[in-house]
């Protein structure tokens, strides 16, 4: 239905949060302009291809379609018109340090066969696992996901006695621990907390409700590549009128009287809005697009002290052969996996023995590498930017720490086999995205109450202000960003309208 009242909105960044407002926005009727510094939407959804290799280079697994159903249900279209969903099976491959491998499905009789074979004893364990999982997804979702949770009368509905046993008292390692007998279960379900860029032995055990969000309601492939969602939304906001405005960088927000008016580009030029969408990172909303010429030193310093999330280490490899041991998801564990988490983010430098993330989407999709070659993302997880830090030198010793790694685990001659490589280091989610001291997935959860105190949608110190994407509420991960945008649209409807 479109607004009554329809108003000029900007919005800054065409990442999946931009471009999700955007649409959301104009399908109500409203004029709204998208500048995007770069020459692709996405954001940090990327992809890159050279010699007929193909590479997302951001997020690499889909979780909760719903969410995004809505989203084009909202628009007035269809999501299933415009990408083609597969379940990748397994869900994901485990090797661990000593070869024991691990296949998860999300058919829990499969899995079962699997713990039957590495952990016997924890079978019974898996499955109650997944229903405390779930219980705290019950518990939570409709309080912190569903919810902007930006003033009092978004508490009405909340459950205060179910958010009393949502376990944010104890760490994701300490219930793991206190849950399973087998090494294997506990590292299997600590990995998880990194979805969201957080170490297992900082974060809050409610952050032990994504094992249900992926293993029971499913993690899904787009055929094609993740990209080709960033590529439909682009496509859905230009059907819907959304002005988009490429290789755009905004360099302020202006406020007058306590309001944002509009937006001046790097070239100086003023346009005139009357709300603002900021689908940049909220510390780079908040520190330099505003700053201290409109918002308070204290406000300043606060956001400065979030921790983000943190970073990653990529290759990206096209290989002339394949692996029978990979499959389209794959992790190769470490052998400490808390010395792992305590180089990240407490020494802030990358792992002498990482955990290694890879995604084999030829796997699934053939298209995606030449016959009997492979397309090897590569990810290993990084600390966010620090001074003591030297990139250029790590981006070319660290490769061969990954590789030799994952030729001692069974990817053989894997370094004589690559004859595409390119590498990606955090200093380029900085330059490139602007996110927070390089990170990806926004802010961290390494604190009891971080993972519910992340920024609102709604700045509160100025009007007219709103913010998206996975440093704001409810976190990151594309679902999280389509409801931060969906948040927007609510608040804008409650305080604009």
């Amino acid at each position: 239905m479109n607004s009554d009242n329809p108003k000029k909105i900007g919005v800054i960044g065409a990442g999946i949060g931009g471009l999700s407002a955007a649409a959301l926005l104009a399908a109500k009727g409203h004029q709204v302009t998208l500048f995007e510094r770069n020459n692709k939407a996405g954001g940090k959804m990327q992809e890159y291809r050279a010699d007929g290799y193909r590479f997302d280079t951001g997020p690499s697994l889909l979780t909760m379609p719903e969410v995004l159903r809505s989203l084009f249900r909202q628009c007035g279209k269809n999501l299933d018109d415009y990408i083609d969903l597969t379940e990748p099976d397994p869900l994901c491959r485990y090797i661990y340090p000593d070869q024991t491998i691990f296949d998860n499905f999300q058919s829990k009789k499969k899995t079962l066969t699997e713990l039957g074979k590495i952990s016997p004893e924890d079978r019974v364990a898996y499955t109650e696992f997944l229903d405390y999982s779930k219980s705290l997804y019950d518990k939570t979702s409709d309080a912190f996901l569903f919810n902007p949770l930006y003033n009092l009368s978004d508490l009405r509905e909340v459950n205060f006695l179910d958010l009393a046993k949502i376990d944010a008292h104890t760490t994701v390692s300490k219930k793991i621990d206190s849950w399973f007998q087998s090494d294997y279960l506990k590292q299997f379900f600590k990995r998880f907390t990194t979805y969201n860029g957080s170490s297992p032995y900082q974060a809050p055990a409610t952050l032990n409700v994504i094992p249900h969000v992926e293993i029971s309601k499913g993690g899904y492939y787009i055929m094609g590549g993740l990209y080709r969602l960033a590529d439909c939304l682009l496509e859905l906001n230009r059907g819907l009128g959304v002005s988009i405005r490429f290789r755009s960088h905004i360099d302020k927000i202006v406020v007058k009287k306590h309001r944002a008016t509009g937006v001046i580009n790097k070239s100086g030029t003023f346009t005139k809005f009357d709300i603002i969408v900021s689908n940049s990172d909220a510390t780079e909303t908040i520190t330099k697009l505003l700053g201290e010429d409109y918002l308070p030193a204290s406000r300043i310093r606060r956001q400065k002290r979030i921790e983000p999330s943190c970073s990653g280490f990529v290759i990206l490899a096209g290989t002339n052969r394949k692996w029978e041991l990979l499959k389209h998801h794959n992790i190769f564990f470490s052998s400490d996996y808390k010395m792992e988490f305590h180089q990240i983010f407490r020494d802030k430098t990358l792992p002498d023995d990482p955990t290694i993330y890879i995604a084999n989407t030829s796997f699934s999709d053939t298209k995606d590498a030449p016959d009997n070659g492979s397309n090897l993302f590569i990810l290993v997880n990084a600390p966010y930017l620090s001074d003591h830090q030297n990139w250029d030198t790590l981006s070319e010793k660290y490769p061969a720490v990954i590789i030799k790694k994952l030729e001692n685990s069974g990817l053989d001659n894997l370094a004589d086999s690559i004859v595409v490589q390119k590498t990606i280091t955090p200093v380029e989610f900085l330059e490139k995205f602007r996110s927070n001291k390089g990170s990806i997935y926004g802010t961290s959860s390494n604190t009891r109450l971080s993972a519910f105190l992340r920024p609102r949608n709604k700045l509160r110190e100025v009007d007219g202000i709103y913010l998206t994407g996975g440093s704001t509420h409810p976190g990151g991960g594309i679902p999280l960003v389509v409801l931060s945008a969906m948040h927007v649209v609510e608040l804008i409807n409650r305080f604009e309208m």
